[in-house]
This record gives C-alpha cells, structure tokens and sequence, in this order.
C-alpha cells in the first residue's frame, strides 16, 4: 500500500474502498488495544491495592489474638470476616476483567488478521487464505459457547441470533452443571 493517508474526503483515480477499510479497522484495532492497555493499567493498581488489603486483614488478626476474649474483639473479627468476602468478591470480579480481556485480545488479533487479507489482493481474492484466517480464529476460543457463536455467523445467522444461540448453549450447560453432585 503506497498511499497510507486516507483521501476518502478528495477521492481521486487512486482512492479505493479496500484501502479505507483497512484503515478503519486499523483504527478499530488500535482503540481496543489502547483500551485495554489503559484497563490492565487500573486492574494492576487494584490488584496491587487488594493484595495489601489482605496484609492488613492479616496483621489485624494476628493482633487480635493478643486481645482478651470479648465483644469488641468479636466484633474486629467479624469486620475482618466481612472485608475478606468483599476482597474475594473483588478477585472474582478481576477474573471476569480478565476473561473480558481475552476476548479484547482476539477482537483485535481479528481485526488484524482481516486487514492483512484485505490489504492484499493475493490474499484478498484466496479462499484458502479467507478459512485459515476463519480456522485460526475458531481455534483461538476457549469456550464452547464463542464457537456456537462463531459457527452461527459463518452460517449466516444474524448477529442477534448469533449471541441468542451461544447464551442458550451456556443456559443449557449451567443447568447441566447445576445438576452434578459432589460427594
């Protein structure tokens, strides 16, 4: 691509629809990563936070073991109680960031794999070329319901369809695994 600015405001004999869609996505692509970088940057702050917060819990009860037995150290011990849920509560809420991330992640590995096949019309014009690029990013899900989705879209589903079709499966499986007993 020798022209890398975008004329789509003067197009001119060069200008081409190709071109400005790899553009786009490019943009695409770069304001989810600047996102997530700027999120993971918070999610490191917070981390950081709750990982002293859980120091402190433990410097707490180890001073409370040095009080008489008593409401007022009863009553310590169930703040500290209360504040360790609400730290776990926090960590789970970090591993759904995380997951969310991961997607993020694919959404723009995605993006920049589709702008490397537009961007090129040998690649552009090869089917072969299209089903790896569908194949690499089936295989980058980890869920089975993202590839439900995914299968969904390739069969022309509509997006909404799509996503109905993938909380289904994860109804269904949440139901199933409700049933299990632990012994």
């Amino acid at each position: 691509m020798e022209n890398k600015k975008s004329n789509a405001q003067r197009p001119d004999l060069d200008w081409s629809q190709v071109r400005e869609t790899v553009k786009l996505l490019s943009v695409s692509s770069a304001q989810v990563e600047s996102s997530m970088r700027e999120g993971n940057d918070s999610v490191t702050t917070l981390t950081s936070s709750f990982a002293e917060i859980v120091g402190h819990l433990e410097d707490v009860s180890k001073e409370l073991n040095g009080l008489e037995d008593g409401a007022v150290k009863d009553g310590i011990r169930q703040h500290c109680l209360l504040a360790h849920n609400k730290v776990n509560e926090s960590i789970i809420a970090f591993q759904f960031y995380d997951r969310m991330q991961q997607c993020l992640e694919h959404v723009t590995s995605n993006l920049n794999g589709l702008s490397n096949i537009v961007d090129k019309p040998e690649l552009l014009y090869n089917p072969r070329e299209w089903k790896e690029l569908q194949n690499t990013i089936r295989n980058r899900y980890t869920m089975e319901s993202e590839k439900v989705m995914f299968d969904a879209i390739l069969e022309g589903k509509t997006i909404e369809e799509a996503v109905a079709m993938a909380a289904e499966y994860d109804d269904k499986n949440e139901a199933a695994e409700d049933d299990i007993e632990l012994f």
